[in-house]
C-alpha cells in the first residue's frame, strides 16, 4: 500500500457542518429568492437560459464543477484494493444501488406523479417529473456519504472503497441506465445530450479531481488537503444554492400555479429512501455483516447524488424543465431526511447485533 492510499484509508472524520445541516432551510429560501428574482429580472434570466452550447448551459455548467469536483476531490480510487476486507457489505450496497434504487425509483414515479396525483399536476410536465425522479435515483451518493457513515460511528474503509467503486460503476452505468429507464417511462432519450452529460459532469471532473488529488497530496500530504477541502467546501456550497436560485427563477411561475407540485414530487423520494435503506439494512443483517458496515450500507443505498443529478437533468431537459425540478425536491428532501435514516441506525442497533434467527 502507497502512502498516498494509507493515508487516504484513515481520513479525518467529517461531521457535518452547520451549514449542511440546515440544508433544506436554505434551499427554502432560494426558493423564495428565485421566484422573487425570477419575477424582477426576467431579462437576466433569459440572458443565462440563452448561454447555451450543445444544449450545456455553460452558467450552470461552471456552478456544477464547482460542486462536483470538491466533492469528488475527497475519494481515493486507490481504496477499491480495499473492497474485497467487506464484500458482502459491498455486494448488498451495489445491489440497492444498481438493480433496486432506479428501478423503484421509476416505479414509484410512475405509480404516484403518473397515475395516483396525476389529476393534480400540470400534464404538461407529469413526464419530466418522472425523468427527474429517474436522474436522481440513477445516481448514487458520493461524498456527503462520509458526513453520514461518521454520524453513525461506520467503519471509514468500508465507506472509501465503497464510494469509490459507485463512481467508477457510475462512468461506465449511469448513461445506459438512464435510456433504459427513460425508454420504459416512454420519455424521449435525447442520447447525444445524455453522454456529453456524462463526459461533462462524471468523466472529466472524476478525472481532474483525481489529478488535484494526488499533485495536492504529493506535495503537501493529507494536512494540505484537508486545507483545501476546508476552502473548497463553501464555494460547494454556495454554487448549489445559486444553482437552485436560478433554477427556482425559471421555475416560479409553474410553482405558483401549482403550488402543491413540490409536496406531491416527495412523496415517492422519501418512500424510496426509506425503502431502499430499510432494505439494504435487513439484507446486511441476514448475511451477517457488522453493523459498522451495515450502518453506512443503508445510507449509501438511501442517498442520491443530487449535485450530478441537478446537472443531468437541466442538460438533458432544459433549466426550466420539471425534471429540474424534481431532482431540486431531492435537494430539499435530502439532509432531513438522512438525519433521521442515522438515528433509524443508531436506535436499532442492538436489534441488529441480536442473532440472526435461522
Amino acid at each position: 500500500m502507497n502512502a498516498t492510499t494509507g493515508e487516504a484509508l484513515a481520513p479525518a472524520k467529517p461531521a457535518i457542518s452547520t451549514f449542511e445541516r440546515y440544508l433544506s432551510v436554505w434551499v427554502a429560501l432560494c426558493i423564495v429568492v428565485g421566484i422573487a428574482l425570477g419575477y424582477a429580472l426576467p431579462g437576466l434570466f433569459a440572458v443565462i437560459a440563452s448561454a447555451e452550447v450543445a444544449r450545456v448551459n455553460l452558467v450552470v455548467a461552471v456552478l456544477i464543477w464547482l460542486m462536483i469536483i470538491p466533492m469528488l476531490l475527497k475519494i481515493d480510487l486507490g481504496a477499491l484494493g480495499s473492497v474485497r476486507q467487506h464484500w458482502k457489505g459491498v455486494g448488498v450496497t451495489l445491489f440497492i444501488n444498481w438493480a433496486v434504487k432506479p428501478f423503484s425509483m421509476a416505479l414509484l414515479g410512475t405509480l404516484f406523479l403518473g397515475w395516483l396525483f396525476r389529476p393534480l399536476l400540470p400534464a404538461a410536465d407529469v413526464s419530466s417529473y418522472i425523468a427527474g425522479l429517474i436522474l436522481l435515483a440513477a445516481a448514487p451518493c458520493t461524498a456527503m456519504v462520509f458526513v453520514w457513515s461518521n454520524l453513525c460511528d461506520g467503519d471509514p474503509t468500508y465507506t472509501l472503497s465503497q464510494v469509490a467503486l459507485n463512481d467508477i460503476i457510475m462512468v461506465f452505468a449511469f448513461a445506459p441506465l438512464v435510456g433504459l429507464l427513460l425508454g420504459v417511462a416512454s420519455i424521449t432519450v435525447p442520447w447525444g445530450t445524455l453522454l456529453i452529460s456524462v463526459l461533462l459532469y462524471i468523466v472529466v471532473p472524476v478525472i481532474v479531481a483525481q489529478l488535484i488529488r494526488r499533485a495536492v497530496l504529493s506535495s503537501g500530504g493529507q494536512s494540505a488537503l484537508d486545507r483545501l477541502l476546508a476552502r473548497l467546501g463553501p464555494v460547494s456550497l454556495v454554487a448549489l444554492l445559486t444553482t437552485l436560485v436560478l433554477l427556482f427563477g425559471f421555475q416560479g411561475e409553474a410553482i405558483i400555479a401549482h403550488p402543491l407540485v413540490i409536496a406531491l414530487i416527495a412523496v415517492p423520494i422519501l418512500i424510496q429512501v426509506y425503502f431502499n435503506a430499510g432494505l439494504a439494512y435487513w439484507l446486511s443483517r441476514r448475511f451477517g455483516v457488522a453493523w459498522c458496515v451495515a450502518a453506512p450500507a443503508a445510507l449509501i443505498g438511501a442517498s442520491n447524488f443530487f449535485e450530478l443529478a441537478v446537472a443531468a437533468a437541466i442538460s438533458l431537459f432544459g433549466l426550466n424543465s420539471g425534471a429540474a425540478l424534481a431532482t431540486v425536491v431531492g435537494v430539499l428532501v435530502e439532509v432531513p431526511v438522512m438525519l433521521s435514516v442515522v438515528k433509524i441506525v443508531k436506535a436499532t442497533r442492538p436489534w441488529y447485533e441480536q442473532r440472526v434467527p435461522e
